[in-house]
C-alpha cells in the first residue's frame, strides 16, 4: 500500500508538471507509471558502480559469443524501425517542416507504436556500459556515455506519454539509421576475417554529429513556423541536442584532433568509434572486446 501511494502520488506530480497525457498511449507498457522508468534507471546506476567494484580483482570476461548477438539484436530492431517510421510518416502524409500530433489519424498510432520500441530500445542498450563493466574497460564509462544512455530512457519515457508522435519522428529515425550502421560495424569487428573490411569507421563518427546537428534544425524549424506542436517540447529537445553536441565536439577534439606522441605512433595503432555521442575502441573493445587480452 506504501508504494501504491508513493505511486500514485509521483504519477500525480508529473502530471502537475506536464499537464493532461495523451489517452491513446494509456495502458502500453512500462508508460502508466513513471516508477519503472525511474526503477530501471536506478539499477542500471547501480550496476555500473557495484560492477565495477565486483570486477576490481577479477580477471575481465571475454563474452564475444554474446557480443556477436546482442550486435546482430540492435542492428535487426534499428532496422526495424527505421523502415517502419518511414512506411509510418509517409502513410500518413508527414509534413518534414513541422507535424502536430492527431492530423494523421491511424499513422499517427503506427509512428507511436514504433516509438514505443525506440523507448523500449533505451533499456536495451544498457548493455552497452554492462560489457564495458565485465570486461573491465571503465575507462570507456565516460560522463558522457552514462549521462546519454540515462537521460534518454527517461527522456523518452515522457516523449511517449505527451508527444508519441508527430514531430517526434525525426530523431528516432535518424538515430535507427545510424544504429544499424553502428550496431552491424561492432557485429562484423568482433569476426576477425571481417576487420580489414571495416574501411567507414571515420564516416560513422562524422555522421553521429551531423546527426545531432539535423535533429535540432528540424526541432527549431517547428518553431520558427509552428503547426501546433507543443513549443516547450522542442525547445527542451534543442537544448538537450546541444548539451549532447557540446559533449560530443569536446571529446572529438580531444581525441582526433590531438597530435599523436612519439609512443602513440610506435605502438599498435588503436582506432576509436562514437557511438550516441561517446567513443568505443575498435580493434581495443567494440562493446568492451578486448583483442589484446587473452581474456578467460
Amino acid at each position: 500500500e506504501t508504494l501504491k501511494a508513493f505511486d500514485r502520488d509521483v504519477n500525480e506530480f508529473v502530471d502537475y508538471m506536464f499537464g493532461p497525457r495523451d489517452p491513446r498511449v494509456r495502458g502500453w507498457f512500462l508508460l502508466d507509471s513513471y516508477l519503472p522508468t525511474f526503477f530501471l534507471t536506478g539499477a542500471y546506476l547501480l550496476c555500473i558502480w557495484l560492477g565495477n567494484k565486483f570486477m576490481k580483482n577479477r580477471p575481465p570476461f571475454s563474452l564475444r559469443a554474446h557480443l556477436i548477438v546482442y550486435n546482430l539484436g540492435i542492428t535487426l530492431l534499428s532496422f526495424y524501425m527505421l523502415i517502419e517510421l518511414i512506411l509510418a510518416t509517409w502513410e500518413g502524409g508527414y509534413n518534414l517542416q513541422c507535424q502536430n500530433l492527431h492530423s494523421a489519424g491511424e499513422a499517427d498510432i503506427r509512428v507511436a507504436k514504433v516509438l514505443w520500441w525506440y523507448y523500449f530500445s533505451k533499456v536495451i542498450e544498457f548493455m552497452d556500459t554492462i560489457f564495458f563493466v565485465l570486461r573491465k574497460k571503465s575507462s570507456q564509462i565516460t560522463f558522457l556515455h552514462v549521462y546519454h544512455h540515462a537521460t534518454m530512457f527517461n527522456i523518452w519515457w515522457c516523449v511517449l506519454n505527451w508527444i508519441p508522435c508527430g514531430q517526434s519522428f525525426f530523431g528516432p529515425t535518424l538515430n535507427s539509421f545510424i544504429h544499424v550502421l553502428m550496431y552491424s560495424y561492432y557485429g562484423l569487428s568482433v569476426i576477425p576475417s571481417m576487420r580489414k573490411y571495416l574501411w567507414w569507421k571515420k564516416y560513422l563518427t562524422q555522421a553521429q554529429l551531423i546527426q545531432f546537428l539535423l535533429t535540432i534544425a528540424h526541432t527549431l524549424s517547428a518553431a520558427v513556423k509552428p503547426c501546433g506542436f507543443p513549443f516547450g517540447c522542442l525547445m527542451f529537445q534543442s537544448s538537450y541536442m546541444a548539451t549532447l553536441v557540446i559533449l560530443f565536439i569536446n571529446f572529438y577534439i580531444k581525441t582526433y584532433r590531438k597530435a599523436p606522441s612519439r609512443t602513440a605512433v610506435k605502438e599498435t595503432p588503436v582506432t576509436t568509434e562514437i557511438k550516441n555521442g561517446f567513443h568505443k575502441d575498435y580493434f581495443a573493445a567494440a562493446n568492451g572486446l578486448q583483442n589484446n587480452k587473452k581474456a578467460q
